[in-house]
């Protein structure tokens, strides 16, 4: 009998994971991960390799990937005294981490017990003196304090936004990962196909195509088509709640393209399965498929806070590519979801046994 998720606890998706299986650095080569496949009607597992993704679809799958670009969305600043109009001593760490309509970030600012509404914040170049007061790369105002060291900051207007943080920007690494980036991680911590700038966090199930395996899927006669899912700060948000009915994601945006469009409505219409590239794409499409229902999805841009976990119908998804995911968070209790929690853990139990790399930089799983 298929689980609820009213009767689900938090503490039900937990696993015991050794520290030294948490990937600290990339693999050697993009794309030499391994990969556990897992049958959903068997629930027999295959130690593969990701270069084996090829030949485990099927020539008419439709591959969906997401396109969205990681921006070096963790800065430093120095807060600026309101009285004589020079710096404060000491960084001030930002995490932005949601933009909205109006053009505010929402961030995570570190010590944040010193940033208050009203306060000034200038953001300059690695090389510049810490005494600078003036001529800032950006500048910000807080407008609003949040919870939990949350802060909303009014950028004052530049040219171009998205080159500014490349300047002087870091890249977002996850807080598991023990090290500070470096400037591999402007490669590594983006897939090879990202275009429009707006995650905070990788889809990291994407990190591991490369442009051949791209080549060999094709020549396979695997299709291809993108979504874009601007991921936030719900990635990694430690989960406040015990129950499972008590959860409630951030909201993230997403596109929906035309051309997506079609080519969902050309695989339902052929009986053609749908390969879903990470927790991102799967969340995505099953929100605008349960948004759209009885009828099939339109293109469209919106955003989602969906939170899919056992006893969830899933609408359009088929096959999932994923990397390992915390224990207690909500993409754990996603793919439990998608093939049910017991043969989820019970990957995950062989994972640790076969010493799988695990979370961003981690191997990944083909779930069919």
């Amino acid at each position: 009998m298929p689980e609820d998720r009213a009767n689900l606890l938090v503490s039900d998706f937990d696993f015991h994971l050794p520290e030294e299986l948490i990937a600290q650095q990339p693999p050697a080569e993009r794309g030499s991960s391994r990969m556990l496949h897992l049958d959903r009607a068997s629930g027999l597992l295959a130690d593969r390799a990701f270069a084996d993704l090829p030949n485990l679809l099927q020539p008419g799958d439709l591959l969906i990937l997401n396109n969205s670009r990681v921006i070096p969305a963790r800065l430093f600043a120095r807060r600026i005294n309101s009285r004589d109009r020079q710096p404060a001593t000491g960084l001030v760490e930002v995490l932005l981490t949601e933009v909205h309509d109006n053009g505010d970030w929402s961030a995570l600012v570190r010590p944040g017990r010193k940033i208050r509404t009203g306060d000034q914040l200038a953001f300059h170049s690695p090389e510049a003196s810490p005494d600078v007061a003036n001529s800032p790369i950006l500048h910000a105002e807080v407008v609003a304090v949040g919870e939990f060291g949350m802060r909303r900051l009014r950028f004052a207007a530049v040219p171009d936004f998205f080159q500014a943080l490349d300047r002087i920007g870091h890249m977002p690494l996850p807080p598991y990962i023990h090290r500070a980036d470096s400037p591999t991680d402007r490669d590594r911590y983006q897939t090879v196909y990202a275009q429009p700038s707006g995650s905070v966090a990788a889809p990291t199930a994407g990190l591991h195509f490369t442009p051949q395996i791209l080549e060999s899927l094709a020549a396979h006669g695997v299709e291809r088509a993108f979504i874009t899912l601007h991921v936030g700060l719900g990635t990694f948000a430690p989960l406040r709640v015990q129950r499972l009915a008590d959860i409630h994601l951030h909201r993230e945006p997403y596109t929906l393209p035309h051309e997506t469009v079609e080519a969902i409505l050309a695989a339902r219409r052929d009986g053609r399965r749908i390969v879903a590239v990470g927790t991102t794409v799967v969340r995505t499409l099953e929100h605008c498929a349960l948004a759209a229902e009885p009828s099939l999805p339109q293109p469209h841009s919106g955003s989602t806070q969906i939170f899919l976990a056992p006893g969830h119908r899933f609408r359009l998804v088929d096959v999932m590519l994923t990397n390992f995911h915390l224990p207690q968070s909500s993409l754990l209790m996603l793919v439990s979801a998608f093939a049910g929690r017991e043969r989820v853990l019970d990957a995950y139990r062989h994972a640790v046994l076969e010493r799988y790399r695990f979370f961003s930089y981690g191997d990944c799983m083909l779930l069919t």
